[in-house]
């Protein structure tokens, strides 16, 4: 690789992947090695290797493939989810791709078969946030399970697994996976008081929300 800025533009993609990995960790959305982060930068995928804790990454070079899956970049495995994050990339426009194994949203998944609307938040996601069937980790099979799931949407739960979510940068990916687990956590608290059901919002009601997402935050 000649191209000194093309160079640069991969290792800052890194530095904000590994920092990225660390925050899965430090807000309690994986355990150890598990789950995995990728972004986008020009054609190539950079990924979380399989196996090392994220706070040995800041210390390897940067592990990347082509959109083929193609190792380009790196002497590190990528991660074992690479078919996952490559699906997400060839379908959508993503800039990154968040995979954890948060346990309100795991348990979540192996109760229904989407997440009730239990908070307007789930505009985020552009609706309900629908549970990908079982398959097993690291296979074309659960790589199309996911994407059922996930079309249409920002983020799905993956039976008795976890959570994707994916945005434009790698810091609104992580953002819908912090939110994803905390409206887990709502329903799982709110559904666990004897003889009472939670209140859900409509499908209307939520996508008046989407609505005005769209003019949240501060102007350019």
């Amino acid at each position: 690789m000649t191209d000194p800025g093309r160079q640069e533009a991969i290792e800052r993609a890194w530095r904000e992947l590994v920092a990225t990995a660390c925050r899965t960790a430090a807000d309690g959305l994986v355990v150890g090695t598990s789950g995995n982060v990728s972004v986008r930068s020009g054609d190539l995928v950079l990924v979380t290797p399989s196996g090392v804790p994220y706070d040995r990454l800041a210390e390897e070079e940067p592990v990347a493939v082509d959109l083929n899956g193609r190792q380009v970049l790196g002497d590190l495995v990528p991660t074992s989810e690479l078919p996952l994050h490559l699906e997400i990339y060839r379908r959508t426009d993503a800039a990154a791709v968040v995979h954890t194994h948060a346990v309100h949203a795991t348990a979540v998944s192996t109760l229904v078969p989407e997440l009730p609307l239990i908070h307007y938040m789930s505009a985020m996601f552009g609706g309900p946030v629908r549970v990908a069937e079982y398959a097993t980790y690291g296979t074309p099979e659960l790589a199309a399970n996911m994407w059922e799931a996930l079309c249409d949407r920002t983020g799905c739960l993956l039976r008795n697994h976890g959570t994707v979510t994916y945005g434009n940068s790698l810091d609104q990916a992580c953002d819908r996976t912090a939110q994803l687990e905390w409206m887990c956590r709502l329903w799982l608290t709110a559904s666990s008081v004897p003889g009472r059901e939670p209140t859900l919002l409509s499908t209307a009601q939520v996508d008046e929300v989407a609505r005005k997402l769209t003019g949240y935050g501060q102007r350019p």
